[in-house]
């Protein structure tokens, strides 16, 4: 009875901790983000699903299929699966330890000899009297949560890639399109020249200013099919299969834009990113772990134990085997370690420290990159519109030009002209339309969507 009550005791005293208890830090939240656009601040594009986001089909079974089989996504579930298990082994260490052994000795000399059988349950129990153990698997814990973020910042990492992979390989194609039509279309006006300079209409400047809009045209459809090749590639290795052909779905020019970009509040930010979440998870750890080495500085008390059989007859070991045992607790107190544990104690306290800056500057680098992809949304969309004004103008200058070329109130130099101007002017607005859905997909990853399933 003494013994219950004094292990009761030990227990009770093994409340005790002497780690810190984790405070979330106080973070410099701006009251909106700059460049957010008047009166958004009260959702956040950030909550939509992706799919609500990007509703191309084919886009979205890419999505589908990269998030099951990403090699990222699978490595990041595989490291959730090492850190349950090593949260386990962290967290076994607060518990006793039994096991059974069974033995036979004998020994005989000249004047004596003997032959003993034994079975007996073997205890240990190191008791955690400072919260050593218990602050050891808070920070397994924690280690755990930021591995699970970390996965979630994956999956928001890889349906933006994929997402834009994919807008980059539709407005290649449509890069393609553009060209093809060209060439085609020059290979027609070549022709007329040809023809006109023959009958000594024109002369031979005109005809050879006609095969430098050809070859232009000509020159850029091998290196946009080269690029599509490997933008194909890329979205291949991004589902996590080998290179294949990508299949296609809307237009560039038809992938839907919301109305609006609604950038939410920034403090809504801290919560919704996965990798902020994941910094302040490995803070706790740190913090954790400042208690582990500060447990160090105190008594411990490791408990052993046996008690079982023995008999001299093997046969007699479960009949008339007389019990034994045996108990033993000590306390160990350090006394001189040549500054070990305060330099331990040190290390801990610099790596909370570290990993408090590491989150601090994660939310700046966040609000930054919502801010940049803010902006650079509503610059790219300004350059479309007057891209596309752009673009007009230079269909119907290059339209003039031609018609005053065959009535020959125009030189073919002016054709020439114009048909550059208006060339590049179409892959300009492709590239506009481009860029605008890239910065969509940027804003929609810098607030935290994606990884929402």
């Amino acid at each position: 009875m003494r013994t219950l009550v004094a292990l009761a005791a030990l227990v009770a005293l093994a409340g005790c901790t002497v780690g810190p208890k984790y405070r979330r830090p106080a973070v410099d939240t701006p009251p909106a983000y700059r460049n957010a656009e008047p009166g958004t601040d009260k959702t956040s594009i950030g909550d939509e699903k992706w799919w609500a986001l990007f509703q191309d089909a084919e886009l979205q079974k890419l999505i589908r299929t990269a998030l099951d089989r990403n090699y990222d996504a699978r490595i990041a579930a595989a490291r959730i699966l090492q850190a349950q298990a090593q949260l386990g082994i962290t967290r076994s260490q607060q518990y006793p330890t039994i096991g059974a052994q069974a033995g036979v000795t004998g020994q005989k000399i000249p004047t004596f000899s003997f032959v003993l059988a034994e079975l007996e349950g073997v205890f240990s129990w190191n008791i955690d009297f400072w919260g050593a153990y218990r602050n050891a698997t808070e920070a397994s814990r924690a280690t755990l949560l930021a591995s699970e973020w970390n996965r979630k910042q994956v999956l928001s990492t890889v349906v933006s890639d994929v997402a834009s992979a994919y807008f980059t390989l539709r407005e290649l194609d449509l890069e393609l399109d553009i060209a093809k039509k060209t060439l085609a279309s020059r290979q027609q006006s070549l022709q007329l020249t040809q023809t006109l300079e023959r009958g000594g209409a024109i002369g031979l400047l005109d005809v050879r200013q006609a095969e430098q809009l050809v070859e232009t045209a000509a020159e850029a459809i091998p290196d946009t099919e080269r690029q599509i090749a490997l933008q194909e590639d890329l979205i291949s290795t991004l589902m996590g299969q080998n290179p294949h052909a990508i299949p296609r779905g809307l237009a560039i020019t038809a992938q839907p834009l919301p109305p609006d970009v609604p950038a939410g509040l920034p403090s809504e930010l801290i919560e919704r990113r996965p990798d902020i979440r994941a910094a302040e998870a490995q803070l706790m750890a740190a913090n954790a772990q400042i208690g582990v080495a500060r447990a160090q500085f105190f008594p411990s008390v490791p408990l052993t134990g046996a008690g079982g059989l023995a008999s001299p007859h093997l046969g007699q070991l479960f009949t008339g085997g007389p019990t034994a045992w045996n108990f033993t607790a000590v306390a160990a107190q350090p006394i001189f370690n040549g500054g070990r544990l305060r330099s331990n104690l040190r290390l801990a306290k610099a790596q909370e420290q570290e990993m408090l800056l590491t989150y601090q500057q994660t939310i700046q680098q966040a609000f930054r990159q919502v801010s940049d992809a803010l902006a650079s949304y509503g610059k790219f969309r300004d350059f479309r519109e007057h891209q596309e004004r752009l673009t007009a103008a230079a269909a119907d200058a290059d339209r003039l030009s031609d018609m005053r070329y065959r009535g020959g109130a125009a030189s073919y130099l002016e054709v020439l002209t114009s048909e550059t101007n208006y060339f590049t002017a179409q892959l300009n607005l492709a590239r506009g339309q481009l860029n605008e859905r890239l910065s969509l997909v940027q804003i929609y990853n810098a607030l935290g969507g994606g990884w929402q399933q």
